[in-house]
């Protein structure tokens, strides 16, 4: 059994304020426009000593012609399908609407456990409003406040109760985490949705329509990860809405708290400046890095297309352009499974440890007969090789005279670590430090 809530409800009635309180995060985009939420968005509860995940999903709308809204109501659907229990957030300024016996309806059809609660109960005259919901034929009506937090304890208590004999959810907290960034309609979702199997992620020909950061796990073929489909990152003098800042942030935010990122370049646009401004953010957070080139199969090709195009891209990406490019075409299939081999390489890459005794016998040697040219008269000695104990690849090369190092020598040691120790896809550093 699953051991995840699930919050539904129509638009603007407040459920991703509560996903956010629930979770003690900003996870969850809040803004007055309607139909914001439009993915699943995930977070973790901690209630009591009890851990649950929370769903937070986009207001559903029954009979539009929104292509949003179609979507949003299948995510829904898809999150009562995966949910435990489910909170059925409803306004009390607004009492009972048509939306709402909708939902009732549907969640009544589902047979899961529903907390039916009233929101922006705000003071005590509201408490007796709240009293017209019991028409909607689904039990006690809770009353909370999700911006003040009021009511919210009594919710729990009883979620808490209700999930007692549910098994504990596995703990996902060690899994490589693979985000997949890049510039809006580069096909993020379609990849995700072509490896697992499933129309998870909203997929429209519209460029922005992911906007918050989307966590699925693989757990195929004796691979375990997680997937992170995130909002498309545009220039900033493009981003006009409000809310397409806070998904650029959301964007950010995953970039800084994965493992490796798969950046997907559109075959047809080529590598462009803002491509370049993901990559280089990516490497500045020292993670590790794959360069998926979709809709290749869109493109005419000669003889050397495919390397020609590969020299282009590590031209464009340099000076750290030891990363895997993948050539794939999402909507065909070709080559997705070997864009996570790739992945699942890095992110060995990036979490290799180096005996300390081995990095000295293959360096040092190297280092003797290749010396750092002497500047001023004086020779550098370098005596001493260690890798630090830092989340991503760094290592002290100790001297006498770190300061006369130039960059086109740590360069050149760079490259010698990554040919002798294969770094490929992440990025190392590299100090020298006197003895």
């Amino acid at each position: 059994m699953s051991n995840i809530v699930a919050i539904v409800g129509r638009p603007n009635v407040g459920k991703s304020t509560l996903f956010n309180r629930l979770t003690e995060s900003r996870e969850a985009i809040v803004d007055p426009t309607s139909g914001v939420t439009r993915d699943r968005n995930y977070g973790k509860c901690d209630w009591n000593g009890r851990e649950f995940s929370v769903i937070d999903t986009g207001g559903y709308i029954l009979h539009s012609d929104d292509i949003f809204e179609k979507e949003i109501q299948h995510q829904v659907q898809l999150a009562i399908e995966e949910a435990e229990i489910i909170i059925f957030l409803v306004d009390v300024v607004d009492g009972v609407t048509g939306m709402d016996e909708d939902v009732a309806d549907l969640l009544r059809r589902s047979r899961k456990k529903v907390f039916l609660v009233a929101n922006k109960v705000d003071n005590f005259n509201r408490i007796n409003d709240a009293s017209v919901f019991y028409a909607l034929g689904l039990g006690k009506v809770y009353v909370i406040s999700s911006t003040s937090g009021s009511g919210t304890g009594e919710l729990l208590d009883d979620v808490v109760i209700a999930l007692s004999d549910v098994k504990e959810e596995e703990d996902l907290t060690g899994l490589p985490k693979f985000a997949v960034v890049g510039r809006p309609n580069v096909g993020k979702s379609s990849f995700i949705n072509a490896l697992i199997g499933q129309d998870r992620n909203i997929v429209t020909p519209i460029a922005g329509t992911t906007r918050d950061s989307i966590y699925t796990r693989y757990n195929y073929f004796n691979f375990d990860f997680l997937l992170v489909d995130t909002a498309g990152l545009r220039k900033k003098t493009k981003v006009s809405e409000d809310l397409e800042f806070y998904s650029v942030m959301r964007s950010v935010n995953s970039i800084e708290r994965c493992d490796v990122c798969i950046l997907m370049i559109d075959a047809k646009a080529g590598i462009e400046s803002q491509d370049v401004n993901i990559f280089s953010l990516a490497a500045k957070n020292r993670k590790g890095l794959v360069i998926l080139v979709n809709k290749w199969d869109l493109v005419e090709k000669e003889t050397n297309t495919h390397k020609d195009y590969e020299e282009y891209i590590r031209k464009k990406i340099a000076p750290f352009s030891d990363v895997p490019i993948i050539f794939v075409s999402v909507l065909n299939k070709q080559r997705i499974y070997k864009a996570i081999e790739a992945a699942l390489s890095v992110h060995k890459n990036r979490v290799k440890k180096i005996q300390t005794s081995v990095l000295n016998d293959v360096m040092l040697p190297i280092i003797e007969n290749t010396p750092p040219p002497a500047i001023k008269g004086k020779f550098v000695k370098i005596k001493y090789i260690t890798q630090l104990p830092t989340h991503a690849p760094s290592f002290a090369f100790f001297c006498n005279l770190p300061q006369y190092i130039n960059d086109s020598y740590k360069r050149f040691i760079e490259n010698k670590l990554r040919e002798k120790f294969d770094f490929t896809g992440v990025p190392i550093q590299i100090f020298f430090r006197n003895k």
